[in-house]
């Protein structure tokens, strides 16, 4: 895909912007500082910069944070009793990913001011829009039932009842987003990413071998075992896609869009998205490295079950109260992804059907919204209360093999928008972001279909997983091949504009050109709309009758 397919005369300077929520434009009211709207005076000292950085701190922070939520508690928990600390190189493989995913994300937001979803329906259709909500929706239902799957299973450890503690999370998690002021919000949204921190001193009380942990991140390998590549192979792919879910990209461009962040605060954003990087990765490290210590020698290595057992093994190593600090740590995490799973959602329903959707608003001012937010929380939290442990343990399965399949077709749309000149101007990707993210594109691909195989097909051994790989290694390969052949002349004769990048937004989404449609792209996008209908039906026929058969 090239910058020649889509239509290059833009505006130098829109008059006005494509912002849909007037609750969007005004002061950045954030957790830890204030930014008024007429304050444009450059930022000159150590001091000024650090007062600016922490204001617009929190939405790289949020949303990495809330991706080490359950699901990622019992995603790498299993990799540390199963395989050691011998799959922390797929960490250090994730960290470009994430940043050159969010960083595309926060430069959406920013400077067009329009949420995901309906800058997707706006740009390729009522097809592409309306499945972008309904694959979200259905997926963060999903997720968010695994947050209160976490919040069982954490209060279960610290013996307290399980009814009362899903209760008690739905209604917090309510409560905090109902006050009508952003800061709050953002304020409680906050400490609970301080509290992740807390697996900090449970990694010092289990004593994980540090050396080994540095030489295994830096150090890929493949771990043998029970299972062979196969095994391996989910567990790999489980990692991605808990640590790259398509709620992010969603949560993040609608959160920066109403904290109201704009291009001149690009910079510190960019900050704000590596702190919550660096904090993510080290938490999932010290995940893995103490969810090992506590099992190595042990008869309960090679057999993780979930996160309960996971506190259990650390409290017969470490101690009780190593214990009861993982437990919080994982109710912790529980909240906070749920917070961002279920506020994902009513974002992107609010930005496509025209509600009114903000932070900023009260309930009077935006039901729809809240009446969102709070109808998946509380179905949710319904739907874990009336569950069985089969049936949770089959849904946590499917929302891994769903975000799995969507997430490839999630980072295309997030390719194509961030080449649309027409939406971002001079803030359009460069080549080798384009030529990164394509690869990236690819891989996700393939590692969706592994998984889709193998939950369709339980049994696939190691050599058809292999032929997957090469089958989509070498259609990668010719395609790079034909996208460089044919793109290379068109970016040549036909530069981007970078000037004047501070002021430009995008100008009101009903004066856009409409994108120009290639032959490429049509057979691209009827190719991708393909595979996710065969690879979803599967999916759900499998996980049916295995619903069934329980």
């Amino acid at each position: 895909m090239t910058n020649a397919t889509l239509d290059p005369k833009v505006p130098a300077t829109p008059a006005a912007t494509a912002v849909l929520d007037d609750a969007h434009v005004g002061d950045i009211r954030g957790a830890l500082g204030t930014i008024r709207l007429d304050d444009t005076a450059p930022r000159h000292g150590l001091s000024a910069r650090l007062k600016t950085l922490l204001a617009v701190v929190g939405p790289g922070l949020i949303v990495m944070v809330g991706d080490n939520d359950a699901g990622a508690f019992s995603t790498y928990g299993q990799a540390g009793q199963n395989y050691g600390t011998q799959l922390l190189w797929t960490l250090l493989m994730l960290v470009p990913v994430l940043y050159v995913n969010q960083e595309m994300v926060l430069r959406l937001g920013a400077v067009t001011g329009v949420g995901h979803a309906r800058l997707i329906l706006e740009r390729f259709g009522r097809f592409w829009g309306a499945f972008s909500v309904i694959d979200l929706f259905l997926l963060n239902a999903l997720t968010l039932v695994t947050e209160f799957i976490g919040v069982t299973l954490a209060a279960g450890y610290l013996g307290l009842p399980k009814a009362a503690a899903v209760v008690l999370a739905a209604a917090v998690i309510i409560a905090s987003a109902f006050t009508g002021s952003f800061r709050r919000f953002e304020r409680v949204a906050v400490a609970l990413c301080a509290g992740s921190l807390l697996l900090v001193p449970v990694y010092f009380l289990v004593h994980p071998k540090t050396s080994q942990m540095a030489h295994d991140f830096v150090t890929p390998t493949m771990p043998g075992g029970t299972g062979g590549l196969a095994a391996v192979m989910l567990v790999i792919i489980s990692i991605v896609g808990t640590t790259v879910a398509p709620w992010q990209l969603f949560f993040q461009q609608s959160y920066v869009i109403d904290k109201r962040i704009t291009p001149r605060f690009m910079t510190y954003e960019k900050v704000d998205l590596w702190i919550g990087i660096v904090i993510v990765i080290v938490g999932a490290a010290a995940l893995i490295g103490l969810t090992t210590a506590a099992f190595a020698g042990t008869d309960g290595f090679g057999q993780f079950s979930d996160a309960g057992a996971v506190a259990r093994g650390i409290e017969a190593r470490a101690g009780h109260l190593a214990g009861v600090l993982f437990a919080i740590a994982l109710l912790d995490a529980s909240v906070i992804g749920a917070f961002a799973v279920s506020l994902s959602t009513a974002y992107a329903i609010g930005d496509v059907f025209g509600i009114k959707h903000s932070l900023h608003r009260g309930v009077k001012g935006a039901k729809g919204f809240y009446a969102v937010y709070a109808g998946l929380v509380v179905v949710a939290a319904a739907i874990t209360l009336l569950s069985t442990d089969a049936m949770q343990g089959l849904m946590t399965q499917f929302v891994q093999v769903l975000a799995g399949v969507l997430l490839p077709s999630a980072t295309v749309f997030l390719l194509l928008l961030c080449n649309d000149r027409a939406v971002l101007g001079p803030w359009v990707n460069g080549p080798r972001t384009n030529a990164f993210t394509s690869a990236v594109v690819g891989v996700l691909v393939t590692l969706s279909m592994i998984l889709t195989a193998a939950v369709v097909w339980p049994g696939i051994s190691s050599g058809a997983i292999l032929w997957i790989m090469t089958g989509c290694g070498v259609t990668g390969v010719l395609a790079a091949g034909y996208a460089f052949t044919t793109g290379r002349t068109a970016t040549k004769e036909d530069p981007v504009d970078r000037s004047g990048r501070r002021d430009w937004r995008m100008p009101p989404l009903e004066t856009l050109p409409a994108p120009t449609m290639s032959t490429t792209r049509k057979v691209g996008m009827a190719a991708l709309r393909a595979y996710l209908l065969i690879a979803m039906a599967m999916v759900i026929i499998k996980v049916v009758q295995t619903a069934l058969n329980h």
